[in-house]
């Protein structure tokens, strides 16, 4: 049983560092691909216009075959196309030569010169320049083209994406972190309070023994029943150290009889439960011949925790406690119903998270640890399994029989 999640943390941040890489990786060869695919498709429309026009240059085609060219092949073209000479000279009179490209109109001819020289060197960057020839010899114009708006914002999608997903890695690191911290801090706290808890009970029961001792010193009968029940609170100091010092070791199981497991914690409380001042029945129903895999000091920590609680919700000075033992097939099951105040349903899922407590002593961890003594030693199942509020709780505990 690990009270603190070292190595297990450990291997949380790198899965999901690993996780967040491979999508980070797998968002970007899928963006690139489309992008890339966008760029072919465009290259495509380009290479097409540049047919169309060396077919014009070419052939003695009627204008209204050049309007529909114009009409079908250039406007559907959204991205950025310069037409040069084979010098890479910009005609600045013709409204054709450049398309889907902002500049303003006020500039002198050698600054709209500096700048489409510029675009041109840009465009050529990224994509080689399309070359219209005559007789395919003489070179009548050269298309340059951009990327258009849709491919760069997916170029630059990816990148903002793995920000994205960096940023809230590094938020979420820091946020696990702080609740590892947080919780680590909470277990210490409850370990505290429930080594006082569990040393209370015995010490509290040695106090009161010692008080009938000295006012009974006179009658060795009395004296003798007295130091039996001293002995059994100071073997009951000894399996406390016992339980603390089993923590995080091997678990011990071996075949052993449930009924007799709870009788010895029920009859330890009922001699006591007088000193409290509380008139409680502690009550155990169904087959005393059921076995089932326990370690019996652990397992007696768990049935501590359980009556302890039950007795803190109860309210009234009366009330009851009842083990209910039934046997299936392959596991044994074990009901404790009590009378106590019930369990507001928001909190049933907080009760066995370390360190949480309704009451100003105890409890910050005896729950929790109830639960990774049945659940990581025993492979057993401990839950609430109904709590109706003013009339009691019943924990359910699921034991196996090999």
């Amino acid at each position: 049983m690990k009270m603190a999640g070292g190595p297990a943390s450990v291997n949380i941040k790198v899965i999901l560092i690993l996780v967040a890489a491979l999508i980070g990786g797998g968002t970007l060869y899928y963006t690139q691909s489309l992008v890339i695919r966008l760029q072919k498709k465009e290259r495509d429309a380009v290479q097409l216009y540049a047919k169309g026009l060396e077919y014009i240059a070419n052939t003695n085609t009627p204008e209204s075959d050049f309007t529909f060219l114009l009409d079908n092949l250039i406007k559907p073209i959204d991205f950025p196309v310069i037409l040069t000479d084979s010098k890479n000279r910009v005609n600045l009179s013709g409204k054709s030569d450049v398309r889907n490209i902002k500049y303003d109109t006020t500039l002198s001819e050698k600054q709209l010169t500096n700048l489409f020289d510029a675009k041109i060197k840009d465009m050529d960057a990224i994509n080689k320049p399309i070359v219209v020839t005559y007789a395919d010899t003489i070179v009548l114009t050269k298309i340059h083209f951009g990327d258009s708006e849709l491919v760069n914002q997916l170029k630059f999608y990816p990148v903002i994406q793995i920000m994205l997903a960096a940023l809230f890695i590094i938020v979420g690191y820091i946020g696990f972190s702080n609740i590892k911290k947080s919780e680590q801090g909470n277990i210490w706290v409850g370990m505290a309070k429930e080594t006082a808890h569990q040393l209370g009970t015995p010490i509290s029961s040695l106090m009161g023994w010692l008080e009938i001792l000295l006012l009974n010193y006179k009658d060795p009968d009395k004296v003798l029943d007295i130091v039996d029940e001293i002995s059994n609170d100071v073997e009951k100091l000894n399996k406390i150290t016992y339980r603390f010092s089993k923590i995080g070791s091997k678990p011990e199981l071996k075949k052993c009889l449930v009924y007799n497991e709870i009788e010895g914690i029920a009859g330890y409380f009922r001699r006591r439960l007088p000193q409290s001042g509380k008139d409680v029945q502690i009550l155990i129903e169904g087959d005393k011949n059921i076995y089932a895999q326990i370690n019996s000091r652990l397992f007696e920590w768990v049935l501590e925790n359980l009556i302890k609680n039950a007795l803190d919700a109860m309210d009234k000075d009366q009330g009851s406690i009842t083990f209910s033992i039934r046997e299936h097939k392959s596991t044994v099951e074990i009901e404790v119903a009590d009378t106590g105040k019930g369990i507001d349903i928001k909190r049933r899922k907080d009760i066995f998270r370390p360190g949480y407590s309704t009451k100003r002593r105890g409890w910050g961890l005896g729950l929790s640890l109830s639960k990774r003594i049945i659940e990581d030693y025993h492979k057993g199942k401990i839950f609430v399994k109904n709590s109706i509020p003013d009339e009691g709780t019943v924990f359910k505990i699921v034991l196996n029989k090999d």
